[in-house]
Protein backbone atom coordinates (compact mmCIF):
# COMPACT_ATOMS: atom_id res chain seq x y z
CA UNK A 1 0.00 0.00 0.00
CA UNK A 2 1.51 3.20 -1.23
CA UNK A 3 2.52 6.01 1.57
CA UNK A 4 -0.37 8.33 2.43
CA UNK A 5 1.83 11.23 1.01
CA UNK A 6 1.64 9.62 -2.29
CA UNK A 7 -2.10 10.38 -2.72
CA UNK A 8 -3.31 13.29 -4.29
CA UNK A 9 -3.94 16.23 -2.20
CA UNK A 10 -7.69 17.07 -1.16
CA UNK A 11 -8.38 20.24 -1.69
CA UNK A 12 -10.19 22.00 1.68
CA UNK A 13 -11.74 25.57 1.22
CA UNK A 14 -10.47 26.32 4.82
CA UNK A 15 -9.42 25.28 8.21
CA UNK A 16 -12.14 24.82 10.90
CA UNK A 17 -12.79 27.42 13.57
CA UNK A 18 -12.79 24.55 16.13
CA UNK A 19 -10.89 21.13 16.11
CA UNK A 20 -11.74 19.46 19.05
CA UNK A 21 -15.23 18.62 20.88
CA UNK A 22 -16.15 16.72 23.76
CA UNK A 23 -19.38 16.17 25.82
CA UNK A 24 -20.05 17.88 28.94
CA UNK A 25 -19.57 16.78 31.74
CA UNK A 26 -16.73 14.33 30.59
CA UNK A 27 -13.06 13.85 31.46
CA UNK A 28 -10.37 14.22 28.70
CA UNK A 29 -8.35 12.05 30.14
CA UNK A 30 -10.78 9.40 30.54
CA UNK A 31 -13.21 9.73 27.71
CA UNK A 32 -12.22 7.73 24.50
CA UNK A 33 -10.94 9.73 21.20
CA UNK A 34 -11.52 9.78 17.62
CA UNK A 35 -9.85 11.36 14.96
CA UNK A 36 -11.54 13.33 11.93
CA UNK A 37 -9.34 14.26 9.32
CA UNK A 38 -9.43 17.48 7.78
CA UNK A 39 -10.60 15.71 4.23
CA UNK A 40 -12.94 13.83 6.09
CA UNK A 41 -14.70 16.99 7.76
CA UNK A 42 -14.68 18.65 4.33
CA UNK A 43 -16.59 15.92 2.84
CA UNK A 44 -19.04 16.11 5.78
CA UNK A 45 -19.28 19.78 4.67
CA UNK A 46 -20.12 18.95 1.20
CA UNK A 47 -22.21 16.45 1.38
CA UNK A 48 -24.26 16.98 4.22
CA UNK A 49 -24.13 20.25 5.05
CA UNK A 50 -24.06 22.01 1.78
CA UNK A 51 -25.82 18.63 -0.15
CA UNK A 52 -23.75 18.55 -2.88
CA UNK A 53 -24.14 15.63 -5.04
CA UNK A 54 -21.16 13.12 -4.84
CA UNK A 55 -19.45 13.64 -8.02
CA UNK A 56 -19.42 17.48 -7.59
CA UNK A 57 -18.00 17.46 -4.45
CA UNK A 58 -15.66 15.06 -5.48
CA UNK A 59 -14.77 17.68 -7.83
CA UNK A 60 -14.15 20.67 -5.80
CA UNK A 61 -12.24 18.22 -3.29
CA UNK A 62 -9.65 17.04 -6.42
CA UNK A 63 -10.20 13.33 -5.35
CA UNK A 64 -12.35 10.58 -7.42
CA UNK A 65 -15.97 10.21 -6.76
CA UNK A 66 -15.35 6.29 -5.21
CA UNK A 67 -12.45 8.27 -3.16
CA UNK A 68 -15.04 11.10 -1.79
CA UNK A 69 -17.72 8.30 -1.48
CA UNK A 70 -15.41 6.46 1.29
CA UNK A 71 -14.34 9.66 2.93
CA UNK A 72 -17.97 10.49 3.57
CA UNK A 73 -18.83 7.06 4.84
CA UNK A 74 -15.64 7.16 7.04
CA UNK A 75 -17.02 10.60 8.33
CA UNK A 76 -20.15 9.52 9.40
CA UNK A 77 -19.19 6.26 11.20
CA UNK A 78 -16.99 8.52 13.69
CA UNK A 79 -19.53 11.17 14.20
CA UNK A 80 -22.32 8.48 14.74
CA UNK A 81 -19.41 6.86 17.35
CA UNK A 82 -18.94 9.78 18.96
CA UNK A 83 -22.33 10.90 19.38
CA UNK A 84 -23.57 6.99 20.93
CA UNK A 85 -20.46 6.54 22.74
CA UNK A 86 -19.63 9.91 23.67
CA UNK A 87 -16.10 10.56 22.51
CA UNK A 88 -14.26 13.02 22.13
CA UNK A 89 -13.59 14.41 18.62
CA UNK A 90 -10.30 15.98 17.14
CA UNK A 91 -9.96 16.99 14.29
CA UNK A 92 -6.42 16.74 12.39
CA UNK A 93 -4.37 15.54 9.59
CA UNK A 94 -4.85 14.35 6.12
CA UNK A 95 -2.87 15.27 2.55
CA UNK A 96 -4.35 18.63 2.21
CA UNK A 97 -4.50 21.88 0.74
CA UNK A 98 -6.11 24.80 1.89
CA UNK A 99 -7.60 27.54 -0.44
CA UNK A 100 -7.92 29.78 2.12
CA UNK A 101 -7.40 30.25 5.80
CA UNK A 102 -8.85 32.06 8.63
CA UNK A 103 -7.18 34.32 11.63
CA UNK A 104 -7.74 34.14 14.58
CA UNK A 105 -7.40 36.77 18.05
CA UNK A 106 -6.28 34.02 20.67
CA UNK A 107 -7.17 36.54 23.27
CA UNK A 108 -10.75 37.69 21.75
CA UNK A 109 -11.61 35.14 19.77
CA UNK A 110 -12.87 37.32 16.44
CA UNK A 111 -11.72 35.52 13.35
CA UNK A 112 -11.42 36.32 9.57
CA UNK A 113 -11.48 34.98 6.19
CA UNK A 114 -8.36 35.81 4.14
CA UNK A 115 -6.15 34.03 1.60
CA UNK A 116 -3.93 31.39 2.09
CA UNK A 117 -1.27 34.17 1.15
CA UNK A 118 -2.58 36.63 3.66
CA UNK A 119 0.32 38.22 6.27
CA UNK A 120 -0.50 37.59 9.64
CA UNK A 121 -1.71 40.69 10.87
CA UNK A 122 -2.86 42.62 14.77
CA UNK A 123 -6.74 41.42 15.49
CA UNK A 124 -9.26 44.51 13.89
CA UNK A 125 -11.39 43.89 16.55
CA UNK A 126 -9.06 44.49 20.10
CA UNK A 127 -5.65 45.20 18.63
CA UNK A 128 -3.94 42.35 19.77
CA UNK A 129 -0.49 40.64 18.44
CA UNK A 130 -1.58 37.47 19.65
CA UNK A 131 -3.39 35.91 16.55
CA UNK A 132 -2.81 32.71 14.58
CA UNK A 133 -2.94 31.21 11.05
CA UNK A 134 -5.38 28.69 11.07
CA UNK A 135 -4.11 26.90 8.51
CA UNK A 136 -0.50 26.88 9.05
CA UNK A 137 -1.71 25.92 12.88
CA UNK A 138 -3.04 22.54 11.23
CA UNK A 139 -0.06 22.28 8.43
CA UNK A 140 2.71 22.47 10.84
CA UNK A 141 1.02 19.70 13.38
CA UNK A 142 0.69 17.31 10.10
CA UNK A 143 4.15 17.71 9.57
CA UNK A 144 5.41 17.13 13.66
CA UNK A 145 3.55 14.31 13.49
CA UNK A 146 4.75 12.70 9.70
CA UNK A 147 8.53 13.25 11.21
Amino acid sequence: MPERNAYRKRIIKEPPLLDLFKPAGTSMKTTKKVIMTLDELEALRFADYRQLEHLEASKRMNISRPTFTRLINKARHKLSQVLLEGCVLKIEGGNVEFRGTVHKCQDCGESSKQSVEAPLEDCPECGSTNTENLAERHLENDQNESV
